[in-house]
């Protein structure tokens, strides 16, 4: 596979990363809220693993071939996602449970059951994510070399890899830096805890 693709794909990553999205709230959400920012995190990664091996395995082929089947992925993401903030708004209503003590400033603990819904939230908002979707499913393809002497399925799992880590390193910079910055400003942490849908 060409240096000249990966670095173009690298390129286009790295923007499709630093728009912010589901991605980044879940992020920013998880940096005011817990001790570490590295289960949701690590969880959002774990949804890009899963992007990849379903790339990988073929399914956008099967995708590109079925434009119908792409969309229904796509608006099934976007549903997830507005149930997420629904449910979110109606929790801050009810200032209840976790929630509620996020909102008053108290974190959530970094290991345990709590880090594991993290991990597995992290990775239904990044696996469901439409974004993310279209991009492992229908863009990143594209980069590969299909005359290449790399089989298409290594390359397509190394772009995977190169936006995951891409990714992980924005995002973990993301939730770091909103504990900080944010820290600092109470009431406007306060504010963002509450309205965050994830």
């Amino acid at each position: 596979m060409a240096v000249s693709s990966i670095a173009a794909f690298l390129g286009f990553s790295l923007f499709a990363v630093l728009v912010p999205g589901a991605d980044w709230a879940y992020a920013i959400t998880s940096g005011l809220r817990d001790r570490s920012v590295v289960p949701a995190v690590g969880g959002l990664m774990l949804g890009y693993v899963a992007l990849t091996l379903v790339v990988v395995g073929g399914v956008a082929a099967l995708l590109a071939q079925n434009p119908a089947v792409l969309t229904a992925v796509t608006v099934l993401g976007a549903l997830y996602l507005v149930w997420l903030g629904v449910t979110t708004f109606v929790g801050a209503k009810n200032a209840t449970g976790p929630l509620a003590a996020a909102q008053n400033g108290e974190t959530a603990p970094a290991s345990g059951p709590a880090a594991g819904r993290r991990v597995l939230k992290g990775a239904s908002v990044s696996g469901l994510n439409p974004k993310a979707v279209l991009l492992y499913v229908a863009l990143l393809p594209q980069f590969a070399d299909k005359g290449g002497s790399w089989p298409l399925a290594a390359q397509v799992g190394l772009l995977g890899l190169v936006h995951m880590a891409t990714s992980g390193v924005v995002y973990f910079g993301v939730g770091s830096l909103a504990r900080i910055v944010l820290s600092a400003r109470p009431v406007v942490a306060r504010l963002v805890r509450g309205r965050s849908p994830l």
